[in-house]
């Protein structure tokens, strides 16, 4: 067995966004946060003047190959060049780089996949330009699950103080309540206590289902979706033998003494998972894709084209996205 982890393999992302500003900032601090060891797949060269611009001295070495990233990581930052088609402008996206985009999503896979990488850490994409580029999927998830050739996946938020899961996603509210049913909250919560087994080292997750009304429906009077949806849903969980409570009143369940009750909260739409993760922890939410048959992390937050370059973007949110994943690779059974 090789002493020496695998590394984790961070994509470029938009490349006019802060991908770039977030990668060199989080090495930049490998010590003080004592860092796994990652290597970007991105445009060295790129990297190296955006390094000279930003004035933080950050020293970028190519390399071919991901096994040299870990003996490279203490000195440089590790790069997997790959040449970019058309210059950056900071907050300037160009549809030309959208197939180098994409190219290193899939390598990154590829490579975790094969085992020469631990996880695939994505930086934020922008859909508008790889729609414009060919992108067919409708964003980043969508794609990897294509790649994986897995037909459903599950998107958690997670930080240190609170898990979430959304049944729901990126959708109006009303087709939400539209659309939300037994059958997808019972593979939701299947899938999540999956990953949480096998991905984070919990023998036996505890998932709360929160009710899709204002007070779980207060016994109908306000809606009776929590009692012909959800509530068979949780007793389908229970049946397979998932510890799952639920209906519950999403309202009372994220103060501090509630949220040691569970392992991770299953919620019926995006806004009711993602207030509450982002009001605890803003800069330190982690996105993580459950289902796949690799490790996916990625920060929660987007391109940011307005701080692209000016020195001012935070590296926490992939900071915290680097620590998970190797968490989840070392938790791995």
């Amino acid at each position: 067995m090789n002493a020496t982890p695998s590394p984790l393999a961070v994509t470029m992302g938009e490349p006019a966004g802060i991908g770039g500003d977030i990668a060199l900032a989080a090495w930049a601090v490998r010590q003080e946060q004592n860092l796994p060891a990652f290597f970007v797949i991105d445009d060295a060269e790129r990297l190296s003047g955006l390094s000279r611009h930003l004035g933080i001295g950050v020293p970028v070495a190519a390399i071919d190959d991901p096994a040299r990233a870990p003996a490279t990581f203490p000195r440089a930052l590790p790069v997997l060049h790959r040449p970019l088609p058309a210059p950056v402008g900071f907050g300037r996206p160009d549809t030309r780089n959208a197939g180098a985009v994409m190219a290193a999503i899939e390598e990154a896979v590829a490579l975790t996949t094969a085992g020469r990488a631990a996880a695939v850490v994505t930086n934020p994409i922008h859909k508008k330009v790889l729609y414009d580029g060919g992108f067919a999927f409708p964003g980043h998830t969508e794609y990897l699950a294509a790649l994986a050739g897995v037909s459903r996946v599950v998107m958690m938020l997670a930080s240190d103080a609170l898990r979430v899961v959304p049944v729901t996603i990126h959708m109006a509210l009303r087709d939400a309540a539209r659309t939300l049913d037994t059958a997808s909250i019972v593979a939701t919560g299947t899938i999540t206590a999956e990953a949480l087994k096998r991905r984070f080292g919990i023998p036996s997750p505890r998932l709360a289902i929160a009710g899709l009304n204002p007070h779980a429906g207060e016994g109908g009077a306000m809606g009776t979706e929590d009692i012909d949806i959800v509530a068979p849903a949780v007793d389908a969980l229970r049946s397979a033998g998932i510890d799952a409570v639920g209906p519950l009143p999403a309202d009372t369940m994220f103060h501090a003494a509630a949220r040691t009750r569970y392992d991770v909260a299953l919620c019926m739409y995006h806004d009711q998972a993602l207030i509450p993760i982002k009001t605890l922890d803003f800069d330190g939410g982690v996105n993580v894709t459950l289902g796949l048959p690799f490790i996916r992390t990625s920060p929660d937050h987007g391109t940011a084209f307005d701080l692209a370059g000016s020195g001012r973007a935070r590296p926490d949110s992939l900071i915290a996205a680097l620590r998970m994943a190797r968490r989840m690779a070392d938790a791995h059974v």
